[in-house]
Protein backbone atom coordinates (compact mmCIF):
# COMPACT_ATOMS: atom_id res chain seq x y z
CA UNK A 1 0.00 0.00 0.00
CA UNK A 2 0.88 3.35 -0.82
CA UNK A 3 0.66 6.19 2.30
CA UNK A 4 0.87 10.07 1.67
CA UNK A 5 1.12 10.79 5.42
CA UNK A 6 0.39 14.81 5.76
CA UNK A 7 0.57 16.69 9.25
CA UNK A 8 -1.13 20.31 7.82
CA UNK A 9 -4.06 21.56 5.76
CA UNK A 10 -1.54 22.50 2.93
CA UNK A 11 -0.10 19.18 2.96
CA UNK A 12 -3.43 17.13 3.32
CA UNK A 13 -4.23 19.56 0.32
CA UNK A 14 -0.86 18.53 -1.66
CA UNK A 15 -1.74 14.98 -0.50
CA UNK A 16 -5.14 14.28 -1.70
CA UNK A 17 -4.28 16.14 -5.15
CA UNK A 18 -1.41 13.15 -5.77
CA UNK A 19 -4.10 10.39 -4.54
CA UNK A 20 -6.04 11.54 -7.47
CA UNK A 21 -3.46 11.75 -9.76
CA UNK A 22 -2.14 8.27 -8.53
CA UNK A 23 -5.63 6.73 -8.98
CA UNK A 24 -5.63 8.09 -12.30
CA UNK A 25 -2.52 5.98 -13.05
CA UNK A 26 -0.19 3.93 -11.32
CA UNK A 27 -0.83 4.26 -7.86
CA UNK A 28 -4.80 2.63 -7.42
CA UNK A 29 -3.87 1.70 -3.88
CA UNK A 30 -2.78 5.28 -2.09
CA UNK A 31 -4.39 6.21 0.94
CA UNK A 32 -4.31 10.10 2.77
CA UNK A 33 -3.36 9.78 6.42
CA UNK A 34 -3.83 13.20 8.03
CA UNK A 35 -2.69 13.84 11.22
CA UNK A 36 -2.44 9.82 11.89
CA UNK A 37 -2.51 9.31 15.94
CA UNK A 38 -0.62 7.87 17.61
CA UNK A 39 1.58 9.40 15.20
CA UNK A 40 5.20 7.35 15.99
CA UNK A 41 3.37 4.01 16.16
CA UNK A 42 0.80 4.25 13.23
CA UNK A 43 3.91 5.44 10.64
CA UNK A 44 6.56 2.33 12.42
CA UNK A 45 3.64 0.01 11.74
CA UNK A 46 3.11 1.34 8.22
CA UNK A 47 7.19 0.93 7.86
CA UNK A 48 7.67 -2.75 9.29
CA UNK A 49 4.44 -3.61 6.98
CA UNK A 50 6.47 -2.71 4.23
CA UNK A 51 4.16 0.07 3.01
CA UNK A 52 5.59 2.86 0.84
CA UNK A 53 5.09 6.51 2.55
CA UNK A 54 5.47 10.04 1.39
CA UNK A 55 5.75 12.77 4.14
CA UNK A 56 4.39 15.92 3.42
CA UNK A 57 6.59 17.21 6.39
CA UNK A 58 9.94 17.96 8.08
CA UNK A 59 12.45 15.73 6.92
CA UNK A 60 13.76 15.43 10.86
CA UNK A 61 10.49 14.45 11.70
CA UNK A 62 10.22 11.55 9.43
CA UNK A 63 13.84 10.59 10.57
CA UNK A 64 13.69 10.73 14.28
CA UNK A 65 10.33 8.70 13.97
CA UNK A 66 11.73 6.12 11.63
CA UNK A 67 14.93 5.64 12.92
CA UNK A 68 13.87 2.76 15.37
CA UNK A 69 12.53 0.85 13.04
CA UNK A 70 15.44 1.34 10.18
CA UNK A 71 16.70 -2.14 8.68
CA UNK A 72 18.84 -1.60 5.52
CA UNK A 73 18.22 -1.00 2.33
CA UNK A 74 17.52 -4.23 0.83
CA UNK A 75 14.73 -4.73 3.39
CA UNK A 76 13.47 -1.13 4.33
CA UNK A 77 10.68 0.00 1.84
CA UNK A 78 11.01 3.05 0.00
CA UNK A 79 10.27 6.62 1.22
CA UNK A 80 9.97 10.18 0.17
CA UNK A 81 9.53 13.39 1.96
CA UNK A 82 7.65 16.51 -0.23
CA UNK A 83 7.69 20.34 0.89
CA UNK A 84 4.01 21.59 1.88
CA UNK A 85 3.87 23.41 -1.76
CA UNK A 86 4.95 21.09 -3.60
CA UNK A 87 8.21 22.08 -5.11
CA UNK A 88 10.93 19.78 -4.07
CA UNK A 89 10.52 15.50 -4.05
CA UNK A 90 13.16 14.07 -2.03
CA UNK A 91 13.77 9.67 -1.90
CA UNK A 92 15.16 9.53 1.34
CA UNK A 93 15.14 5.79 2.02
CA UNK A 94 15.85 2.97 -0.20
CA UNK A 95 16.53 4.74 -3.40
CA UNK A 96 18.07 2.66 -5.73
CA UNK A 97 17.52 -1.14 -4.07
CA UNK A 98 13.59 -0.23 -2.70
CA UNK A 99 13.12 2.18 -5.76
CA UNK A 100 12.60 5.00 -4.49
CA UNK A 101 14.73 7.01 -6.94
CA UNK A 102 12.08 5.95 -9.45
CA UNK A 103 8.83 6.48 -7.67
CA UNK A 104 10.09 9.67 -6.94
CA UNK A 105 10.85 10.90 -10.51
CA UNK A 106 7.32 9.96 -11.28
CA UNK A 107 5.72 12.05 -8.17
CA UNK A 108 7.57 14.87 -9.38
CA UNK A 109 6.46 14.82 -13.08
CA UNK A 110 2.95 14.24 -11.70
CA UNK A 111 2.56 17.80 -9.93
CA UNK A 112 5.83 19.36 -11.69
CA UNK A 113 8.05 19.15 -8.82
CA UNK A 114 12.32 18.90 -8.97
CA UNK A 115 13.61 16.02 -8.09
CA UNK A 116 16.09 16.03 -5.57
CA UNK A 117 18.37 13.07 -5.50
CA UNK A 118 21.09 12.28 -3.32
CA UNK A 119 22.29 8.99 -3.99
CA UNK A 120 24.89 7.59 -5.78
CA UNK A 121 25.16 8.62 -9.70
CA UNK A 122 22.48 11.71 -8.98
CA UNK A 123 20.70 13.86 -11.80
CA UNK A 124 21.69 10.40 -14.32
CA UNK A 125 18.35 9.40 -16.23
CA UNK A 126 18.23 5.73 -15.65
CA UNK A 127 17.44 3.19 -18.67
CA UNK A 128 15.06 0.19 -17.98
CA UNK A 129 15.15 -3.05 -19.90
CA UNK A 130 13.50 -6.23 -19.53
CA UNK A 131 14.84 -9.77 -19.89
CA UNK A 132 12.54 -12.62 -20.60
CA UNK A 133 12.93 -16.50 -21.02
CA UNK A 134 10.44 -18.71 -21.75
CA UNK A 135 8.99 -22.55 -22.51
CA UNK A 136 8.26 -22.92 -26.18
CA UNK A 137 5.14 -21.54 -27.90
CA UNK A 138 4.63 -19.88 -24.32
CA UNK A 139 1.11 -18.03 -24.17
CA UNK A 140 1.08 -14.60 -24.41
CA UNK A 141 -0.85 -14.22 -21.21
CA UNK A 142 2.10 -15.92 -19.19
CA UNK A 143 4.31 -13.45 -20.59
CA UNK A 144 2.44 -10.23 -19.91
CA UNK A 145 1.25 -10.86 -16.75
CA UNK A 146 4.61 -11.69 -15.44
CA UNK A 147 6.07 -8.76 -17.12
CA UNK A 148 3.40 -6.35 -15.31
CA UNK A 149 4.56 -7.47 -12.18
CA UNK A 150 7.78 -7.31 -12.49
CA UNK A 151 7.63 -3.61 -13.62
CA UNK A 152 4.71 -3.61 -10.51
CA UNK A 153 7.07 -5.04 -7.90
CA UNK A 154 9.71 -1.38 -8.76
CA UNK A 155 7.03 0.70 -9.47
CA UNK A 156 7.85 1.37 -12.94
CA UNK A 157 5.34 1.27 -16.48
CA UNK A 158 5.52 0.06 -19.57
CA UNK A 159 6.34 3.23 -20.85
CA UNK A 160 9.84 3.17 -18.62
CA UNK A 161 11.03 0.38 -20.41
CA UNK A 162 13.87 0.33 -23.53
CA UNK A 163 13.79 -2.87 -24.90
CA UNK A 164 12.50 -6.70 -24.16
CA UNK A 165 15.56 -8.97 -24.78
CA UNK A 166 16.20 -12.65 -24.73
CA UNK A 167 18.58 -15.35 -26.04
CA UNK A 168 19.42 -15.84 -30.06
CA UNK A 169 17.05 -19.17 -29.57
CA UNK A 170 14.05 -17.31 -28.81
CA UNK A 171 14.66 -14.93 -31.86
CA UNK A 172 11.29 -16.56 -33.63
CA UNK A 173 9.31 -16.91 -30.04
CA UNK A 174 5.73 -15.56 -31.83
CA UNK A 175 4.58 -14.36 -28.35
CA UNK A 176 7.31 -12.71 -26.94
CA UNK A 177 7.90 -11.12 -30.65
CA UNK A 178 4.23 -10.19 -29.91
CA UNK A 179 4.72 -8.81 -26.56
CA UNK A 180 7.37 -6.32 -27.62
CA UNK A 181 5.17 -4.98 -30.51
CA UNK A 182 1.88 -4.52 -27.96
CA UNK A 183 4.29 -2.34 -25.80
CA UNK A 184 5.93 -0.55 -28.36
CA UNK A 185 9.57 -1.98 -27.70
CA UNK A 186 12.23 -3.40 -29.40
CA UNK A 187 13.20 -7.22 -29.45
CA UNK A 188 16.49 -8.28 -29.51
CA UNK A 189 18.35 -11.43 -28.61
CA UNK A 190 21.81 -12.62 -28.02
CA UNK A 191 23.80 -15.78 -28.04
CA UNK A 192 25.26 -17.40 -25.45
CA UNK A 193 28.68 -16.62 -26.10
CA UNK A 194 27.51 -12.70 -25.85
CA UNK A 195 25.92 -12.92 -23.32
CA UNK A 196 28.24 -15.08 -20.66
CA UNK A 197 30.11 -11.66 -19.50
CA UNK A 198 26.79 -10.88 -17.47
CA UNK A 199 27.60 -13.74 -15.36
CA UNK A 200 29.47 -12.51 -12.46
CA UNK A 201 26.41 -9.96 -12.15
CA UNK A 202 23.68 -12.29 -12.00
CA UNK A 203 21.61 -12.91 -8.89
CA UNK A 204 21.57 -16.87 -9.02
CA UNK A 205 23.34 -19.49 -11.38
CA UNK A 206 21.28 -22.62 -13.14
CA UNK A 207 23.15 -25.40 -14.08
CA UNK A 208 20.53 -26.51 -15.33
CA UNK A 209 19.95 -23.58 -17.57
CA UNK A 210 23.54 -23.71 -18.72
CA UNK A 211 23.82 -27.29 -19.53
CA UNK A 212 20.70 -26.74 -22.09
CA UNK A 213 21.02 -22.97 -22.97
CA UNK A 214 24.88 -22.03 -22.73
CA UNK A 215 24.32 -19.56 -19.90
CA UNK A 216 23.60 -19.34 -16.22
CA UNK A 217 20.56 -17.45 -16.66
CA UNK A 218 18.48 -16.20 -20.10
CA UNK A 219 16.54 -13.56 -17.94
CA UNK A 220 19.39 -11.64 -16.46
CA UNK A 221 21.74 -11.97 -18.62
CA UNK A 222 19.69 -10.35 -21.58
CA UNK A 223 18.16 -7.53 -19.18
CA UNK A 224 21.96 -6.79 -17.80
CA UNK A 225 23.79 -7.40 -21.84
CA UNK A 226 20.66 -4.85 -23.16
CA UNK A 227 21.19 -2.26 -20.85
CA UNK A 228 24.77 -2.07 -21.05
CA UNK A 229 24.80 -1.70 -24.68
CA UNK A 230 22.61 0.96 -24.37
CA UNK A 231 24.39 2.75 -21.87
CA UNK A 232 27.94 1.91 -22.82
CA UNK A 233 28.90 5.28 -24.82
CA UNK A 234 27.32 7.13 -22.05
CA UNK A 235 28.78 6.66 -18.57
CA UNK A 236 31.00 4.08 -18.64
CA UNK A 237 28.68 2.02 -15.58
CA UNK A 238 27.75 -1.20 -14.93
CA UNK A 239 24.71 -2.29 -15.92
CA UNK A 240 22.24 -3.35 -12.49
CA UNK A 241 19.84 -5.96 -11.61
CA UNK A 242 16.77 -3.66 -10.11
CA UNK A 243 14.66 -6.84 -9.84
CA UNK A 244 16.09 -10.27 -9.95
CA UNK A 245 14.63 -13.31 -11.81
CA UNK A 246 11.05 -13.60 -11.02
CA UNK A 247 9.17 -16.58 -13.09
CA UNK A 248 5.66 -18.08 -13.35
CA UNK A 249 4.62 -21.51 -14.66
CA UNK A 250 5.94 -20.92 -18.32
CA UNK A 251 8.23 -17.78 -18.13
CA UNK A 252 10.99 -15.84 -16.56
CA UNK A 253 11.49 -12.13 -15.90
CA UNK A 254 13.92 -9.50 -14.60
CA UNK A 255 14.81 -6.14 -14.90
CA UNK A 256 18.38 -4.18 -15.56
CA UNK A 257 19.16 -0.80 -15.20
CA UNK A 258 21.56 1.59 -16.88
CA UNK A 259 22.48 5.29 -16.58
CA UNK A 260 22.92 8.08 -19.28
CA UNK A 261 23.28 11.91 -19.02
Amino acid sequence: MIRFIALTPAGESLAKKLLSKGQQNQWPDAVVDYKPKPFAEFVQTAFKNGDWLVFICATGIVMRTLAPVLQDKFQDPPVLVLDEEGKFVIPLLSGHEGGANEWGAQVAKSIGAQLVMTTAKPYLNPIYTLGMGCERNCPLEFLENLMLDALNQKGLTPNDIHSLNSIDIKADETNLIALAAKYHWDFNTYSAQQLSPMESLLSTKSDYILNTVGVYGVAESAALLAVKKAAQNETGTEPELVLNKIKNAKATCAVARGFCR
